[in-house]
């Protein structure tokens, strides 16, 4: 760097404190770097001229620089990937369309980078490079994969296939603005991303306000891409065929002018006039693509260039770096120096970065804002009388119904059909959005019923709308729920980081595996239970359970009314009896338990029966006779929200947003469940009873719970199959009991 240099970067170039290596002004930055081309009170470009080009190559250089020093300052993280889609990422921000999600964790440094210099990263602390380097990859930091909880960014990133859910949520809860969403070739292997949005545009045609922009780059994590021996014309016959009309592709091949062998290349080895050319083809494209997302056409921006452009390595060897791979060795030193830009250039990129989409990112995109919804009030609810017969999924379906009347927004997901559920008021109230109008079938163009018939997509597009601060819920077969589950596993996660408040991620899993027996083991998988069972610790998931019609509709009041949490019921299709009140349903939502009966005679001993579910109810009732008959007393409690009970130091609530310390204390605990002996039981995993397991001091234990599926002709017989029976109950009751 040049005494010149030197002297503006010591006179106060604060943010770049930290920057290893800086190169003199570029010979053209007096005519077109003088000042910055987003004017004051702007938020994007007015032309694509010269100026603007020059400008967003000064950007591209920054945020490659940026995300190389970043990874090389810990050793570790990913600046290949971003590398590649670093020029799409420039034009799309210099075009003034910031709300920008990515379905690719790995681009994690990049998109901090980003953050960094628009000014985001400031509500951290964070306002040097140093800074930026000091809180990479640790706690309380960047984490190693997005987070929606840092400023500026919308939606986090960490397994494949998950960004386009929250680029649809976004554009279907704001349609005035643009939602890109940058995809890996390596991620497009995985095709529910491809089916997912071609399902949401046959649902909603008029929705286009979002921009997917593929990063073809020739490699994945650790070897050549699946679609990389695709050519350009395949590729956009690809896209064209998932319904994407405008299919916009720069190929930096086209540009080549440095003899680069192979259909990938590097545009930053390119001479200058050719880098110039290539910048001004991808801001037009990119200005092309997303005018006609915005205008009514699905498109695509398709941006081919050899990953790793402009950063230590090229192909998979640039993904991630390794210890040792610090900014003195030789390879990364060079390639920083490389692309190091004038102390003046970085304050250009940053007054651009900061004016793009009205100000930083972390203050003007969506998800920075809590969202005004409409106003839902109380919904009703039907008092079912104990004793009664009643189908909880029925329950249920009808307070989903009015929700939806009340709130248009509101979207229910689903794969296997509401009408196979016991579910179908809800089809019936608010139709299956589909383009084949049958009332038959309650099919309408405008219905408010998603059904893509895939559970990843009905769990994504559910959770996106949750974490973008929409209603919604999603609603599926408990053994078919795993393949869905995992995005709202991260929203959830999400959800406990974020600033602000946003509906709760519901879900409700209905024909358990005790209702399947004629569809065998393929319709019996409630080891999902365990799953989000296992998750009850992080602070904010909850596993409801409710026993009866009455104490459903208490879990999904409950749950539609809280914040940042997420939230799964599972309940029966059939009907059952009904064992409380509504009161009593609220209170058992609430506070964890209830008992629904006790023995009104004393006895030699008590057996506390602590249940999840409410079919399991059936052989419990019955064991209760025999055990009373034998002279003991029973207690039958409903473990209806099991995160209420265990021990506050047993979760980590506390760190959660929207922090929920409620729990059951130890009086009221031994009230419900004190007892000689203690059963657990479940139709399901059996995870849910570990607080009570944990907090109980009866002398005698046991747990009952699923084995594996079967066929079989009814729920008793499954039931037996895994050892849940009235006689197995009583008698190992009465054995503890000795």
């Amino acid at each position: 760097m040049s005494t010149a240099a030197q002297d503006i970067f010591h006179a106060g170039t604060g943010f770049c404190e930290g920057i290893l290596h800086f190169n003199d002004v570029p010979s053209d930055f007096a005519r077109m770097g003088r000042t910055p081309v987003i004017a004051e009170g702007r938020s994007a470009i007015d032309s694509i001229d010269d100026a603007a080009v020059f400008q967003t190559r000064l950007m591209v250089d920054a945020l490659r620089y940026a995300t190389l020093q970043l990874c090389a300052s810990k050793e570790s993280g990913h600046p290949g990937g971003f590398a590649s889609s670093a020029d799409a990422y420039a034009a799309l921000v210099m075009l003034g369309h910031t709300n920008i999600v990515t379905e690719v964790g790995h681009h994690a440094p990049g998109f901090y980078s980003a953050m960094f210099i628009d000014g985001s990263l400031e509500a951290m602390g964070i306002h040097t490079m140093n800074h930026l380097q000091e809180r990479f990859r640790e706690r309380d930091g960047l984490l190693g994969h997005l987070s929606g909880a840092i400023p500026g960014l919308l939606a986090p990133a960490g397994p494949l296939g998950q960004g386009q859910h929250f680029a649809m949520a976004g554009a279907y809860l704001n349609r005035d603005k643009l939602f890109p969403c940058t995809i890996g070739d390596g991620g497009l292997g995985e095709p529910y991303i491809m089916s997912a949005m071609k399902h949401f545009h046959t649902s909603y045609p008029e929705i286009t306000n979002f921009l997917p922009v593929l990063v073809w780059n020739g490699y994945s994590q650790e070897h050549h891409s699946m679609v990389s021996l695709m050519d350009n014309a395949q590729m956009t016959a690809y896209w064209r065929a998932h319904d994407f009309a405008n299919v916009v592709l720069i190929d930096a091949k086209d540009f080549d002018d440095a003899g680069q062998q192979g259909a990938y290349v590097d545009s930053t080895l390119f001479s200058e006039s050719a880098r110039t050319a290539f910048t001004r083809a991808v801001l037009e494209g990119a200005k092309q693509a997303a005018d006609a997302a915005m205008g009514g056409t699905l498109s695509v921006l398709i941006i081919k260039q050899l990953k790793g452009a402009g950063v230590h390595a090229h192909g998979a060897k640039a993904h991630n770096l390794y210890p040792g791979d610090n900014a003195k060795k030789a390879n990364i030193a060079a390639a920083l120096q490389r692309g190091a830009l004038a102390p003046q250039a970085w304050e250009l990129v940053r007054a651009n970065m900061r004016r793009a989409g009205g100000g930083p990112a972390g203050r003007t995109v969506v998800t920075e804002f809590e969202r005004q919804m409409p106003a839902i009030g109380t919904l009703p609810t039907h008092a079912f009388a104990v004793g009664e017969k009643a189908v909880p999924a029925t329950a249920m379906a009808h307070m989903v119904a009015e929700l939806g009347r009340r709130d248009p927004t509101f979207v229910v997901t689903n794969a296997d059909g509401n009408e196979a559920s016991n579910m179908k008021p809800i089809n019936e109230a608010l139709q299956i959005r589909h383009p084949t109008t049958d009332p038959l079938y309650n099919q309408a163009p405008t219905g408010q019923v998603y059904e893509p018939l895939n559970e990843d997509a009905c769990a994504g597009l559910a959770a996106g709308l949750a974490l973008f601060g929409g209603r919604s819920l999603w609603l599926s077969y408990e053994s078919f729920a795993i393949n869905g589950w995992p995005i709202v596993q991260t929203v959830g996660q999400a959800m406990a980081e974020l600033r602000r408040k946003t509906p709760a991620v519901v879900s409700m899993f209905t024909a358990g595996a005790l209702e399947q027996g004629r569809n065998g083991w393929t319709h019996q998988r409630p080891e999902i239970e365990n799953y989000i069972g296992g998750q009850m610790r992080n602070g904010n998931v909850y596993l409801l359970y409710p026993a009866d019609a009455n104490m459903i509709q208490a879990a999904y009041g409950w749950s539609v009314q809280q914040s940042n949490k997420c939230i799964s019921i599972v309940a029966s299709k059939s009907a059952l009896p009904v064992h409380t009140t509504p009161q009593q349903a609220e209170q058992a939502i609430s506070e964890g338990a209830i008992s629904l009966y006790e023995s009104p005679a004393a006895g030699r001993g008590t057996v506390v029966f602590a249940v999840t579910g409410d079919m399991i109810l059936l052989p419990v009732f019955e064991a209760r006779d025999a055990i009373e008959a034998a002279g003991y007393r029973v207690r039958i409690v409903s473990v209806a929200n099991p995160r209420r009970l265990y021990r506050p130091t047993d979760v980590a609530w506390q760190h959660s947003a929207q922090a929920d310390g409620e729990f059951m204390d130890d009086a009221a605990f031994e009230t419900l469940f004190g007892g000689d002996v203690l059963i657990g039981v479940s139709g399901g995993g059996t995870i849910a009873l570990e607080p009570v397991m944990l907090r109980s001091r009866a002398a005698g234990r046991e747990l009952f719970g699923w084995q594996r599926g079967e066929t079989t002709a009814s729920p008793a017989e499954i039931m037996a199959f895994n050892g849940i029976t009235a006689g197995r109950l009583s008698g190992r009751a009465t054995e503890l009991l000795g």
